[in-house]
């Protein structure tokens, strides 16, 4: 039985607690998590819970243990800033942010597949023209780029925002160098009326994510190596069509397999090229130089949300959940 009680002045229903138990503590959370107008919300906060108090029960958690996650997580807050997220970089060397990813960005038959954000993304990459250079760098490795943006019917897409970044010849992001006071190795680029667009940047090397925090300590007691594969992030927006979050990685790199944030996969490994006199001479670049050549084909946000619950409704009823979805998420059936 609920009882009547004053929040702030606004009488709220609590449910009766029960007397807590290792067994009942589970469903009288639940039960007073639940009163919720958002059902959503709900459900969220009830399979959180159930998952949690399972994990400690399966486990036989200690306390020192708990307490060691908590100070964990504290760690990990008071190392972050503003360019530099540690809780970002925990979810990555968990494989929780491609799972996220794939969930909801599923990819349509011929569709560019995702990967993995990272910490390192920034909002002040500088608008430029195609075939402006992006970094300041004069150790790395020159490399052109050149890239166009179609539809799963081949057509080519005009005025797409992409973000464009990397590391600098020796694997670190801008945000990394002290004294940071521009932005370099990133851009912001459009495609043109064509779906093309094109730059110059570096050779992408391989580097560690960074291991000085609690992250790092995590995977030291893990036995597990810190290195990502050398890559170039893209991040392509526009209205009506699906954000695609993804990177290109090269192919023969020692890390390749082993991915620190397990962003890797094999439809986003390339190889590249030299530049050639013709291509030289087109994009106004030195021949022999490395070329970068893809073709990236995005999914409209009708096409993305299909699939999405098409997926979800399949993997929802192999778990014998009735659910339905709200706003292509789902919430519990009730009769």
């Amino acid at each position: 039985m609920a009882q009547q009680q004053q929040d702030g002045g606004v009488n709220v229903n609590v449910p009766q607690l029960l007397d807590l138990t290792i067994d009942n503590i589970t469903p009288n959370t639940v039960r007073i998590n639940s009163q919720s107008s958002n059902a959503r919300l709900t459900y969220l906060m009830a399979r959180l819970v159930t998952h949690l108090h399972d994990f400690a029960r399966e486990t036989r958690l200690s306390t020192d243990e708990w307490m060691a996650a908590l100070m964990f997580l504290i760690g990990c807050g008071q190392i972050s800033s503003d360019v530099r997220n540690e809780f970002i970089l925990l979810s990555d060397v968990l494989g929780l942010s491609l799972l996220v990813d794939n969930i909801n960005h599923p990819t349509p038959a011929g569709g560019t597949e995702g990967s993995v954000l990272g910490p390192f993304h920034t909002h002040d990459a500088p608008v430029l023209p195609n075939g402006s250079s992006m970094t300041a760098d004069p150790e790395g490795e020159p490399m052109l780029a050149v890239c166009t943006v179609k539809d799963t019917q081949g057509n080519p897409i005009a005025g797409v925002k992409i973000d464009i970044w990397e590391t600098d010849s020796s694997g670190h992001y801008d945000v990394q160098h002290a004294g940071r006071d521009e932005p370099s190795e990133r851009c912001v680029m459009v495609s043109d009326e064509q779906g093309r667009f094109w730059f110059q940047g570096l050779k992408p090397v391989s580097y560690p994510i960074p291991h000085d925090g609690p992250v790092g300590k995590l995977l030291q007691l893990l036995s597990r190596h810190c290195w990502r594969p050398a890559h170039v992030h893209f991040m392509f927006g526009k209205q009506g069509w699906d954000n695609l979050i993804t990177a290109l990685y090269l192919r023969g790199d020692p890390y390749e397999t082993s991915d620190a944030v397990f962003g890797v996969k094999k439809s986003l490994v390339i190889d590249l090229e030299k530049v050639d006199k013709e291509t030289a001479a087109k994009y106004g670049v030195k021949e022999g130089i490395w070329l970068l050549k893809h073709n990236f084909v995005l999914s409209t946000q009708q096409e993305s949300e299909k699939l999405r619950d098409k997926l979800a409704v399949e993997a929802l009823e192999k778990l014998g959940l009735r659910m339905k979805l709200v706003d292509h998420l789902p919430v519990p059936e009730l009769d």
